[in-house]
């Protein structure tokens, strides 16, 4: 039985189409509805909505779902409908009575939220540590330091080095990861206690449930709650994207420098597809798919916004869709930053070719100084340098 059922039957057709594929989603968010629950479920323990040993036996039961999730053996289907229901079903179909508990002063609504919530600060968490060890690896990579032309506008510019190119990429990191940190905090509270968005006629023990999920805040209004559910998102996928803006550039650039006619750098073959008709290529498709993710981090990014854009206050269940925009763009940036680390660690750069590329007109610049340091004007020095040039 679905959690709103009242004694009638769902059109067939009008299940399938309000579930959609939200229940393949919602399989990511068993271990994390449980952990809410379980902490849903002390607070109605302290409430006295719940006795110690009811309490315990709940407990235990979410614990059990956990594991049953991680062999692959609790699975969500259509006609579940959600992640919710199938744990209470299954609590009920073990604790009997004791299982139909577990839903007193909560909704679906803030159940969600609180999962979601929970989800994407263990994921968020996640990509800064791979960050970190992303810029590790780069830092390691930029110790031997090879001279390299930089470019402009996609022509020689002024001397580089892959200290400095690798260096670009860490500081931007940096930056990233206070984005990220962000997104964390505005995930940092706990919606448990805000019901469907109007809260309860009384006073819920919401900070009891807070410090047993680890929330370092409580949402002190109960429609605020539901309300913040998109921003919330549009935070954490804003911070997504800025982390493969970087990865963008430096898959770019990795494109240019790893071609024949620069030969910078190059990758080992295990890390390179190659051709169904040219037995000679090798294709740095990795780099590719890299730079491509931010696109597609970006269309999740306009359509939280597109979905979420004019709905009144409260819940609205069109924000169904938004859950998986958020999703697919946490697994997709992960997965870029550490193909990234494996990409950096198994570069190898050609220090010849980059030495070969350092032609006499990269130091144009650097004349144009050295006779500005022996007196000449600026605009003076730099006519005359073009004239040598130019030739």
């Amino acid at each position: 039985m679905k959690l709103w059922e009242k004694g009638y039957s769902l059109d067939k057709e009008a299940e399938a189409f309000t579930a959609g594929k939200d229940y393949l989603y919602d399989q990511k968010l068993v271990e994390y509805d449980c952990i809410a629950s379980i902490g849903h479920a002390k607070m109605l323990g302290e409430m006295g909505y719940l006795t110690k040993k009811e309490c315990k036996a709940i407990c235990a039961g979410l614990k059990k779902i956990i594991s049953l999730e991680k062999k692959g053996k609790f699975n969500i289907t259509q006609s579940d409908e959600d992640c919710h229901t199938k744990i209470e079903a299954h609590l009920t179909k073990k604790l009997g009575q004791t299982g139909k508990k577990i839903h007193a002063l909560r909704s679906r609504n803030d159940q969600v939220i609180a999962a979601l919530n929970l989800y994407s600060k263990a994921k968020l968490n996640q990509i800064l540590a791979e960050i970190n060890s992303l810029q590790k690896a780069m830092k390691k990579a930029d110790s031997k330091n090879f001279p390299m032309p930089g470019y402009t506008h996609m022509q020689r510019a002024m001397p580089s080095s892959t200290k400095m190119w690798f260096g670009s990429f860490i500081e931007m990191l940096k930056k990233d990861s206070k984005a990220i940190a962000l997104a964390i905090e505005f995930n940092d509270e706990n919606p448990l206690g805000s019901g469907a968005g109007y809260g309860f006629p009384f006073k819920v023990k919401n900070h009891v449930s807070a410090k047993q999920l680890g929330f370092k805040a409580t949402h002190t209004n109960a429609l605020a709650a539901q309300n913040f559910r998109a921003k919330k998102e549009l935070s954490a996928v804003h911070a997504l994207l800025e982390v493969m803006l970087t990865l963008n550039k430096f898959a770019s650039d990795l494109m240019l420098f790893t071609t024949a006619e620069f030969g910078f750098f190059e990758l080992p073959k295990e890390l390179c597809t190659g051709s169904s008709i040219m037995p000679q290529k090798k294709n740095y498709d990795v780099l590719e798919i890299m730079r491509s993710n931010s696109g597609i981090v970006f269309a999740n990014y306009s359509k939280i916004f597109a979905v979420s854009n004019n709905l009144p206050s409260g819940y609205n269940r069109d924000v169904q869709h938004t859950k998986a925009a958020l999703m697919d763009s946490i697994e997709t940036t992960l997965a870029s930053v550490k193909m990234a680390q494996k990409i950096v660690k198994n570069l190898k750069a050609n220090p010849e070719n980059m030495k070969r590329a350092l032609t006499p007109e990269v130091y144009a610049a650097e004349e144009v100084l050295k006779l500005v340091s022996k007196g000449e004007t600026f605009r003076d020095a730099y006519r005359k340098t073009a004239k040598k040039f130019s030739k």
